[in-house]
């Protein structure tokens, strides 16, 4: 690579940084500026533009609803497990790892 390129691409680089950082600074101010009543709503999209590019959300977030409803025999067999846990009877997450290994 040239000196001359190696110049261009760090000046790029500069200006890419500073274009951030006046970036991050405006959306600072837009959010000290929204009504209270809009901020929940401000944040929700703002952690879904955070965390939409995690491999295998968008197909989660693109699946069907499920329609099946539980059976009363599925309820139940929550409610038991629901209540050992809450009794304590759990297994730890190491006990899960020699088991089926990591």
């Amino acid at each position: 690579m040239l000196d001359w390129q190696r110049g261009s691409r760090a000046r790029e680089g500069r200006a890419a940084m500073e274009a951030k950082r006046i970036a991050r600074h405006e959306l600072h101010e837009l959010v000290d500026a929204l009504p209270e009543a809009e901020t929940h709503a401000a944040k929700r999209y703002l952690e879904y533009l955070r965390y939409r590019q995690l491999p295998g959300l968008q197909a989660l977030l693109d699946a069907p609803e499920e329609e099946e409803e539980l059976t009363e025999a599925t309820r139940n067999r929550l409610r038991e497990r629901l209540q050992e846990a809450e009794a304590g009877h759990t297994i730890s997450h190491d006990e899960i790892q020699r088991e089926f290994g990591s």
